[in-house]
């Protein structure tokens, strides 16, 4: 079964990194998806889509990158994580963590994590 990416973020961001990452790995379309959340959506509404969300890869082993942890799409991953054992979750996505992702996608989940904190911890420096 092939690994999924899913990056929640406020909109439009999930789907502006969406797009960032087929650029660079356009043959991932199908593994890469985004769902981004409205200024205006409630926590439960939020916390709804994520659900359906992750229900839609069917059991398929999901990293989800969000974007801040704290806020409205992080709290609603947050409330939702526990149902699905075959989900793993990083806060503070940034471009470095998402193509690092996409280079690992294949990796065991656990180790998968890992790499897309890894990349992403690395790609901030001082210039």
């Amino acid at each position: 079964m092939e690994n999924c990416l899913l990056i929640v973020a406020h909109a439009p961001l999930a789907s502006a990194l969406r797009a960032v990452a087929l650029h660079a790995f356009s043959e991932c379309s199908s593994e890469v998806g985004a769902l981004d959340i409205a200024a205006d959506r409630t926590l439960e509404a939020a916390i709804e889509d994520v659900r359906r969300t992750l229900q839609a890869q069917s059991g398929r082993p999901v990293l989800v990158l969000v974007d801040v942890h704290g806020a409205t799409p992080g709290n609603a991953l947050q409330a939702v994580l526990g149902e699905f054992p075959n989900a793993r979750a990083v806060a503070g996505v940034n471009l470095p963590m998402l193509w690092r992702s996409l280079c690992y996608r294949r990796d065991d989940l656990d180790e998968w994590q890992e790499r897309a904190v890894a990349g992403g911890a690395r790609g901030i420096q001082p210039i």
